[in-house]
């Protein structure tokens, strides 16, 4: 539609009928909408929040949560179960997970005998076409089955001969060692830093963290492990530093076969990765999508009662001995609970964020205790061998002499492992209700999850009237706890009674005056109400803080543009409570990024008669800047639901009006709206 179009239908709209009863009437807009209109008040300050304060708040307040409950008895089987489910889920892997698999496909290209140990040269398809390469050490004297430990290689490069002197003592001491190469600085190489380094923001609409692709990996690596004859499957290990630090915690969550576990400086709470922004020297892989609001406590939490031995440093950069603590000691209530008290230990090292000779030692050790029910002390296990005589050559462990394998999947499986919502097949306005109700319920449970469930007052209040081309005012509500957000009330004239209204929304980086140039565009007759959800008017921040602020957002379960969202929801309630506002009759409109701000809210608020959208994103699905500028419409695991236009086909019969550039993916709305009669 041309912007002249969108200006003629939106004067058309000056004597707007009262809004229908629609498929979500009645869901979402509390009893209190209809509340008397705010008295004026004066000499009142009010914090109008600030983001970094409120991500450490809610950051605090998931951490402090964190691995509370353990049920006992078949209520703890049923616990565990759901809480596994939910763990994948944020994974990405909910798709994929088979409990009955067969072991990979796997290509050995080489064996080098070393005597006491050889090393088998190989890679495995834990996807098909999606190759690992790693090298597995075993034992040349075998009396029997030996146990398995999965070696997970933390971000260096050649990581193969940068940590072989780890799975070179582990087939020493009689085990076999399967060390894997991460997706990033691995022979196949892929991608870790989508929204650390690559600006792919969409990895949080997706759903996808490069944590799921590592835990898939190893899950499979495991796999290869319990299929070797050589390999005792009933006692399995797993341990790393690093990132895979990180991934031991995830494999050991995830698969019941670990029998014992050691993360080595992989361990903090989220609170810290906020608080102390260590989130920002950290990869993606680092975390999960946390639509459910998890801690490290809570993955933990799946791991006990099992062995688990966390090894860290006391002087890490990147992750604080007092977070480390903290997680030490929120599982160390939950053994103790359970009984099992001796089967968690920490290690504490000094120095910065690397291995210590008592870090590995105490590793061997756990493992010789747990695996293979022998009790050897530290001081009497043995360190590695790190004499530059005893390491293998690069080229030697070297897996793929020719380069990758035809048709490799790694450097695209971000775009595959979890794949977006198709629109949905509409026939009738009653399967579009009940479409309308399955995605409201599950962007409630998910992309939504971190709305306040018990939101405090609203609290509208006018604090200064003006008359300006007409009378209005300046008006503040609570959004949430620690928000105070702003909205002005711009009128032509005093009209007879409550009337059509419209909110617009401030866009980010807009000045005061810059939304009421927009506000004639959307002309509906009655007042129009020009809302500062957070980020924008008087609580804006400014864009270099954006690439902190999209990734601590999304650790905490939530993303700028969610947030956003419920401001919006807050600011439909206070609007209908002004003074001169039909609550009924009540509009939404917004250009750029804001666009999908609107969408959403809408469809959660269920009463918008019309909304207003000029040059809307095409989708949610799509890269954004490297340095985490510009628009951020990203929603956590929103693609696994829904997309924009889908959301704007969802909304009939409430009006839409399209002006500017319109891309082609919103024909899919405009179709579904013709088809059942409001086109």
């Amino acid at each position: 539609m041309k912007r002249r179009e969108f200006i003629r239908a939106g004067a058309a709209l000056g004597g707007l009928a009262p809004l229908a009863a629609g498929p979500l009437a009645g869901l979402l807009v509390p009893e209190s909408a209809l509340a008397d209109a705010p008295r004026v008040v004066s000499d009142r300050h009010v914090p109008s929040g600030n983001i970094r304060d409120y991500l450490c708040t809610e950051a605090r307040r998931i951490t402090d949560h964190a691995a509370l409950e353990f049920p006992k008895g078949s209520a703890g089987r049923a616990w565990r179960t759901e809480r596994h489910a939910k763990f994948l889920e944020m994974m990405g892997l909910d798709g994929w997970w088979q409990e009955r698999r067969e072991p990979p496909p796997v290509t050995v290209t080489g064996i080098v005998d070393r005597g006491a140990y050889r090393i088998e040269k190989l890679y495995y398809e834990s996807l098909p076409r999606l190759f690992v390469t790693a090298n597995l050490y075993i034992p040349n004297r075998l009396a029997g089955r030996v146990p398995g430990v999965l070696y997970v290689c933390g971000h260096s490069r050649d990581q193969k001969a940068h940590y072989q002197a780890h799975p070179r003592r582990f087939a020493e001491l009689g085990f076999a060692c399967l060390i894997v190469e991460t997706v990033q600085l691995g022979e196949v190489e892929g991608f870790h830093h989508g929204c650390y380094r690559e600006g792919w923001w969409h990895w949080y609409s997706r759903g996808y963290s490069s944590a799921g692709i590592e835990l898939l990996n190893g899950i499979r690596g495991l796999d290869l492990l319990a299929a070797r004859p050589e390999v005792d499957a009933n006692n399995l290990g797993v341990t790393g530093i690093s990132g895979g630090g990180a991934v031991s915690w995830y494999v050991a969550a995830a698969d019941d076969r670990v029998k014992a576990a050691a993360p080595v400086c992989g361990t903090s709470t989220l609170y810290s990765h906020v608080h102390d922004r260590t989130v920002d020297g950290h990869c993606d892989c680092m975390w999960w999508n946390n639509v459910h609001r998890w801690d490290l406590a809570d993955v933990g939490a799946l791991i006990a009662p099992r062995a688990l031995l966390i090894g860290s440093a006391d002087k890490d950069g990147i992750f604080t001995i007092e977070s480390i603590r903290r997680v030490h000691a929120q599982l160390a209530g939950l053994y103790s609970k359970l009984g099992s008290a001796k089967n968690l230990r920490l290690v504490e090292t000094p120095g910065g964020h690397s291995y210590h000779a008592r870090s590995r030692t105490e590793i061997f050790s756990w493992f010789t205790r747990h695996l293979m029910g022998r009790a050897v002390d530290p001081s009497r296990i043995g360190d590695i061998d790190e004499r530059p005589e005893k390491q293998e050559s690069v080229e030697t462990l070297r897996v793929l002499a020719n380069g990758s394998p035809p048709g490799n999947r790694m450097r695209t499986i971000q775009d595959e492992l979890v794949v977006p919502a198709a629109p949905p097949a509409i026939a009738d306005a009653a399967v579009l209700t009940s479409e309308q109700r399955r995605v409201v319920a599950a962007l409630r449970r998910t992309t939504f999850g971190a709305f306040p469930s018990k939101p405090p007052p609203l609290d509208v209040q006018i604090e200064h009237e003006f008359e300006e081309n007409g009378p209005g005012c300046r008006f503040a509500f609570t959004s949430e706890e620690g928000w105070r957000l702003h909205g002005h009330v711009l009128r032509r004239g005093a009209p007879p009674g409550p009337a059509a209204s419209v909110v617009v929304l401030c866009s980010p980086g807009e000045g005061r005056s810059d939304p009421r140039g927009f506000l004639p565009r959307v002309r509906i007759g009655g007042p129009g109400i020009v809302v500062e959800t957070r980020g924008t008017g008087d609580t804006a921040w400014s864009e270099e803080l954006n690439w902190h602020l999209r990734r601590a957002s999304a650790w905490t379960g939530r993303t700028i543009a969610s947030m956003r969202v419920w401001d919006t929801l807050r600011a439909l309630e206070a609007a209908r409570r002004l003074e001169g506002v039909d609550p009924s009759r009540i509009s939404l409109a917004a250009h750029g990024e804001m666009c999908a701000v609107a969408l959403y809210a809408a469809l959660l608020d269920g009463h918008v008669h019309s909304l207003f959208l000029e040059d809307p994103p095409a989708t949610q699905d799509a890269p954004g800047e490297k340095d985490g500028r510009g628009p951020a419409p990203e929603m956590l695991g929103c693609l696994r639901i829904t997309d924009l236009a889908q959301v704007a086909g969802l909304l009939w019969p409430a009006e839409l009006v399209f002006a500017g550039k319109v891309p082609s993916t919103y024909d899919w709305a405009k179709d579904l709206y013709r088809r059942l009669g409001n086109g």
